[in-house]
């Protein structure tokens, strides 16, 4: 039940932000066993260096203006190495997919308890 956000640079081909979201999603659905129509995510392009904005270098590793910031908040419950496995399928999927330098590709993984989703109606059905 993860819901994603990602901000990326806008004025890219028009595909660009498919390609990303099917990325996520995949390595999502791969690593983390998701179900396939498990598929909640916005995306958000962004004036790379004025509303987009990260360092050009950080913990040794070099950023550019094409960097993708991708937010993931999930229920509680991975192990830390399935976290990696995450990061390193999504990063190695949207640059496949995208052509986003893996480095410029920062994650960050969100956890919550079940019980604070509802996917409509009102209902908590993970309470």
């Amino acid at each position: 039940m993860p819901f994603v956000r990602i901000h990326h640079p806008s004025g890219n081909d028009p595909l660009y932000p498919t390609a990303l979201s099917k990325g996520v999603h995949r390595a999502l659905v791969d690593v983390f066993g998701i179900p396939q129509d498990d598929y909640f995510q916005v995306l958000t392009s962004h004036n790379a260096g004025t509303e987009l904005i990260g360092p050009a270098e950080f913990l040794g590793i070099t950023h550019s203006d094409d960097l993708v910031i991708i937010q993931i908040t999930c229920a509680e419950g991975r192990t830390t190495e399935q976290k990696k496995a995450l990061y390193e399928a999504i990063a190695e999927n949207v640059s496949n997919d995208a052509g986003v330098p893996r480095d410029d590709v920062i994650i960050n993984l969100v956890e919550t308890k079940q019980e604070n989703w509802s996917f409509g109606n009102g209902h908590a059905p993970f309470a």
